[in-house]
Order: C-alpha cells, then sequence, then structure tokens
C-alpha cells in the first residue's frame, strides 16, 4: 500500500521501539523493532482503518499531505 497520509515515525525509549502516528487518523499507530517495520506495520493499520470506518459509516478524512513545517 502507497499511503498518502502523513505518517510520523520517532524512537520511544519508554516502549523500546519504534512509533508510527497518523495524524489525520484518530487513532491510528503501530510500532516495529525498526524504522521499516513500524512503517510497514502502520501501512496495515491504515488499510485496517479505513475499512472499519466504511463498515461502521464513518466518515474518511482526505489526505492533506505534511501538515506542519519544522
Amino acid at each position: 500500500m502507497d499511503s498518502k497520509y502523513e505518517i510520523i515515525i520517532y524512537w520511544s525509549k519508554e516502549d523500546e521501539g519504534y512509533i508510527a502516528e497518523v495524524p489525520e487518523l484518530a487513532g491510528c499507530m503501530a510500532d516495529g523493532n525498526s524504522y521499516a517495520e513500524a512503517l510497514q506495520n502502520v501501512e496495515v493499520i491504515i488499510a485496517e482503518w479505513i475499512e472499519t470506518a466504511k463498515l461502521s459509516g464513518k466518515s474518511i478524512p482526505e489526505p492533506k499531505g505534511k501538515l506542519m513545517y519544522a
């Protein structure tokens, strides 16, 4: 899957792993032992988030791309 949603990936010392968050999809996040694994896992979760929203009749936000500037 090639998601168009912004994904933020960071190291979590507390969790001892990488965390991947999708700010545009409430509660959509995943983790992994490596950056690549976190990215791969969150792509699966994005697809599941969208599928669940469709099944429950909830709206799915359009991807906006980069949300913030550093």
